[in-house]
């Protein structure tokens, strides 16, 4: 990166180094978690039994049953009534047996452990005896099981029994086995909550997430995490409403319900989609805790999903106390005192310390004045009882509709602290936004980007330049950070076996996670963030691909704690691009300690290239160099000078000693 003379066709790039502008919000480059594609069940969530309480419509939807089998519904949990009574055939060749085929597969790794539990009774006189294995049904040796294991049923009371599994074999498409071992001998045993789950959890948690799923939100370092949604807070019918009360406390009794992503799409359909609550309110606070992210809930503001919904489906204003008092008796599940009603239950479930909530979304993607009329006794209440919680409010589905338009000034009526907005759009979009917030008006709440994703022309799928457009927008979202205060992409997670919505930052199958080229952006602007905004323009312009910016887009930052100045680069043209970087008004005694670039790229060749398979999903290139420190200053002001391969983007750091 040596110096070059100043011409009319290299665009420069001033940074006033002497200027540290706005306070970039620790809740930039955050995360929403929303149980689409299997984020949840099958996905983050690591419980491998699918309706492991026999709470599905079909009560044995996932398990295949061989023998004497009958379902009863006066179980222990009284929000899962539903178990199974195994009985002994009376044939000393026709056994009893249950087989669970997992979410796309019962997969289990050769020498790993795994966690069997089930809650179970003896009924009646007999041999407690049940067998526990995992199998392997396309296995060409005589027995099919790749690992055994015996449990002894020795109560008539209801009991939780436990075994750790160590397979002898790798199998992606296996099943789990339960049976009695005993045919004509056995007792009635009773069958409750029947879980699998990896020992090797997040943190080790046993009511846990995957390693692998949790640690790839951990790298992202995240500022705020967003939870449970998205679509599925507000819910098709009101028995699908998330309710955050029924996901927490014992996981025996959380409820299961219907998922509304289940039968959105007829294309997609996915029949065997619901949402057991294992995966609830305490641990999405514990998650949020412990990758470090602000937890951000979202609550029913009394609406279902206004997509699949007439406005006479919702709840009635004159209604709302209990959804009201839902949002109030949150804030003390999560802050409240051990003394208190929630706290307690916090602390029984193991966390009494404070998870310090700060901030509590009311609705989704709501609009209109129904909206706005609901909202308004949520604001109150909140102020009056919690005025230290941030309240964020939305601004219906799209930022380009008349109910956008109508909602931001009612927002600002109201007095929340931010307004969540969404964009879904094409590479053009985001290209011709990056200057979005430059003219938003300062005195309004602040922004939040609640959901956002480059959605390419004709394709609807990860790719390299969708990814490339939305560093370029988010320059835009650094420049202005003064009016965005937090954003996250969306939809995070996606089952590459069982998806409804794509794009997706993040594909999984039962043993792989795929980060996508537009995680890789996300975590490049999470790990780059810096404190400040610097002042960084081009002829006095923000530098947003305009007239005469040769396609590209950029933005500077402070980090006061490293001492160090971020520049980021998008190169969106065809061509490579020369450019300078003044960096004015130097401190006299000031030099640079040191300059590394960082350079996401992709080989010319492929660049235009969709993704068609999991090998598609992530094809950026990223590597960082140490560059020459040895610039050319004339007074004040020290030029760096590079070159940007084509369809690019970096991130410049400059250390400074004074």
């Amino acid at each position: 990166m040596a110096a070059i003379s100043a011409t009319a066709d290299v665009p420069a790039f001033d940074v006033r180094c002497d200027k540290v502008g706005a306070e970039i919000a620790p809740t930039m480059y955050g995360i929403f978690f929303e149980d689409i594609n299997y984020g949840a069940d099958g996905g983050l969530y690591a419980e491998m039994v699918k309706n492991r309480s026999f709470e599905f419509p079909q009560t044995l939807m996932g398990w295949n049953t061989i023998g004497d089998i009958s379902v009863r519904d006066d179980g222990p949990f009284p929000r899962n009534p539903h178990y199974l009574r195994m009985s002994p055939t009376g044939h000393r060749e026709k056994r009893t047996v249950i087989e669970n085929e997992g979410f796309f597969g019962v997969s289990f790794e050769k020498d790993k452990e795994y966690r069997f539990s089930l809650w179970a009774r003896k009924a009646g006189d007999g041999k407690g005896e049940m067998r526990i294995e995992l199998c392997d049904p396309s296995s060409a040796s005589d027995n099919t099981a790749m690992v055994s294991a015996q449990l002894d049923i020795d109560s008539p009371d209801w009991k939780k029994y436990t075994v750790i599994l160590k397979p002898s074999a790798t199998v992606e498409d296996g099943t789990l086995r339960i049976y009695l071992v005993d045919p004509v001998k056995s007792a009635d045993i009773d069958v409750e909550h029947v879980s699998l789950f990896p020992v090797d959890t997040w943190r080790g948690h046993e009511n846990g997430l995957r390693a692998d799923m949790a640690g790839a939100l951990y790298d992202l370092h995240p500022g705020v995490f967003r939870f449970p949604g998205g679509c599925i807070v507000e819910g098709t019918r009101p028995a699908d409403r998330y309710q955050w009360k029924n996901t927490v406390g014992p996981v025996e009794n959380r409820p299961t319900i219907a998922n509304r992503w289940a039968d959105t799409f007829p294309s997609r359909l996915a029949p065997d989609y619901y949402q057991s609550g294992g995966l609830g309110f305490y641990e999405y606070f514990q998650l949020a805790e412990e990758i470090g992210a602000e937890p951000l809930p979202v609550l029913n503001v009394g609406m279902l999903c206004q997509y699949q919904n007439t406005p006479d489906a919702h709840v009635p204003v004159d209604s709302l106390d209990c959804y009201v008092r839902d949002a109030l008796d949150l804030v003390e599940f999560a802050n409240g005192d051990t003394l208190s009603t929630w706290g307690a239950l916090r602390a029984s479930m193991g966390h009494p310390a404070s998870f310090n909530l700060k901030y509590v979304a009311i609705g989704n993607e709501q609009w209109g004045s129904e909206y706005v009329e609901r909202l308004e006794p949520f604001v109150k209440a909140m102020r009056k009882a919690h005025p230290e919680i941030n309240i964020i409010g939305s601004s219906g589905p799209g930022v380009d509709d008349p109910k956008f338009d109508y909602l931001w000034p009612e927002m600002t009526r109201l007095g929340v602290d931010l307004v969540d907005e969404h964009y879904y759009r094409n590479e053009d979009w985001f290209l011709a936004n990056a200057a979005r917030y430059d003219a938003y008006d300062r005195k309004r709440p602040k922004v939040f980007a609640g959901e956002y994703a480059c959605h390419p022309k004709g394709q609807k799928r990860n790719n390299y330049t969708g990814a490339l457009s939305e560093a370029a927008f988010m320059t835009g979202l650094e420049r202005n950070a003064d009016v965005v205060n937090m954003c996250t992409y969306a939809p995070l997670f996606a089952n590459v076996n069982g998806w409804q919505w794509r794009p997706d930052l993040i594909w999984v199958d039962n043993f792989k996670v795929i980060p996508t080229d537009s995680y890789e952006i996300q975590r490049l602007y999470s790990l780059n963030k810096g404190t400040n905004v610097v002042p960084l323009t081009m002829d006095g312009r923000p530098v947003a691909g305009g007239d005469g910016q040769q396609g590209l887009y950029a933005s500077a930052v402070y980090d006061k704690d490293a001492g160090t100045y971020i520049v980021k680069v998008a190169n969106t043209s065809l061509e490579p691009r020369d450019f300078k970087i003044n960096m004015m008004r130097l401190p006299k005694k000031a030099s640079w300690s040191g300059v590394t670039r960082t350079l996401f790229t992709r080989a010319a060749e492929s660049i235009n290239a969709a993704a068609g398979s999991t090998d598609d999903l992530h094809t950026s290139v990223i590597s960082t160099e140490s560059l020459p420190t040895d610039f050319s200053r004339k007074g004040s002001t020290d030029t760096f000078s590079s070159t940007l391969p084509a369809r690019s983007f970096a991130i410049y750091r400059y250390s400074i000693s004074r």
